[in-house]
């Protein structure tokens, strides 16, 4: 484990994609205690510049709302978005993913055809039909995007399974009289889960964008303060108000890419082929 951590560290840019990501993590957790009031509420004149009022540092959007306030508590949402929706990806995808990869045969098949019906349609159209079916709340946006983001983690799991299931462990575990769901949960799932644990943070970048394009079109929860939504609202003044748009953007931008960095880091650390460079 320390070695891992000393690999992580010794690149640069893992360590940059961790600061940026502690940084939208503390805006999340500090959101209510620096703007106490509702980030929805009408704050002041609408369309204020950033800078040009100091109780305004990132200016007012279209409806007068402060964007620095509706900033900080979109980092709430983009992250429990980000982070549900992900836990809900990993955890059908690890399960169908073992179960096809452990047993095989007809199990595999009929769970790869599943997988590969629900890869037929691209994510953001199934996710369209979801939301249109169920509803645009919070709770149904996550469990959506959880929905249509599982097929890549199970074929993931699949592999390592299949790579692992007759390694000399698993016989052994046989041998002693181990039921299967023993060996899954209790010997091979711990050994494939290190780069299912990597392909989170993929998983979790692609969430916080989905979310972002559904609020865009105007499809997610309109009683939040999210970084979509806004960047929705900014599109009516794009070319005279652009900043309206453009800020939401770039914090978007910037927690995709601290999460790819700190992916791309855990890769680094937790792959035993790397572990000699």
């Amino acid at each position: 484990m320390t070695d891992a951590i000393k690999r992580y560290f010794r690149s640069p840019a893992a360590v940059v994609g961790l600061i940026l990501l502690l940084v939208v993590i503390g805006m999340a957790i500090s959101a209510g205690w620096i703007y106490p009031r509702d980030p929805l509420a009408l704050a002041g004149r609408p369309l204020i510049w950033p800078f040009s009022n100091p109780r305004f540092l990132l200016g007012t959007d279209n409806s007068g709302r402060d964007i620095a306030a509706q900033i900080f508590y979109g980092a709430r949402i983009a992250l429990l978005i980000g982070g549900a929706a992900t836990v809900i990806a990993i955890v059908i995808g690890v399960l169908i993913g073992a179960f096809a990869g452990y047993f095989g045969g007809w199990v595999d098949t009929v769970l790869m055809r599943i997988t590969e019906a629900f890869q037929i349609l691209p994510n953001f159209v199934l996710l369209l039909v979801l939301v249109a079916v169920f509803g645009s709340t919070l709770t149904t946006v996550t469990i959506a995007v959880g929905i249509v983001s599982w097929p890549a983690p199970a074929r993931l799991t699949r592999a390592e399974f299949l790579s692992l299931r007759n390694r000399e462990f698993v016989q052994a575990g046989r041998t002693l009289g181990m039921k299967d769901l023993q060996l899954i949960l209790g010997e091979i799932l711990p050994n494939a889960l290190p780069p299912v644990i990597v392909y989170a943070s993929v998983v979790m970048a692609v969430a916080i964008l989905l979310e972002s394009a559904l609020a865009f079109l105007r499809l997610s929860d309109p009683n939040v303060a999210s970084w979509g939504n806004l960047i929705g609202l900014g599109r009516d003044v794009l070319r005279v108000q652009w900043y309206v748009a453009a800020i939401p953007g770039i914090a978007i931008l910037i927690t995709v890419l601290a999460v790819s960095l700190v992916g791309q880091g855990l890769n680094d650390a937790l792959n035993p082929r790397l572990k000699g460079r």
